[in-house]
């Protein structure tokens, strides 16, 4: 994977069980990736988790793929 936008969209539509309703989308601002996840209310409890488990785990690894870039994950339902 080349960039985090791919990396980020890998990881959370392997999280989910409907991986088709699910868009990710990326911009840059001042040297600033921000990566926006778009998906229905259901699914962002998935991407989420319990506890945010599995989106601090998503970010976890994301820093360690792209430690240079700094980047912001927002989720939108």
């Amino acid at each position: 994977m080349t960039d985090i936008k791919s990396a980020a969209e890998y990881i959370i539509k392997a999280v989910v069980l409907d991986s088709d309703s699910v868009v990710v989308e990326s911009r840059e601002e001042n040297q600033l990736t921000i990566i926006e996840v778009s998906a229905p209310p259901e699914i962002v409890g998935q991407i989420i988790g319990k506890e945010g488990k599995i989106i601090k785990s998503i970010r976890t690894l994301l820093n360690l793929a792209f430690p240079e870039l700094h980047y912001v994950l927002q989720i939108k339902e």
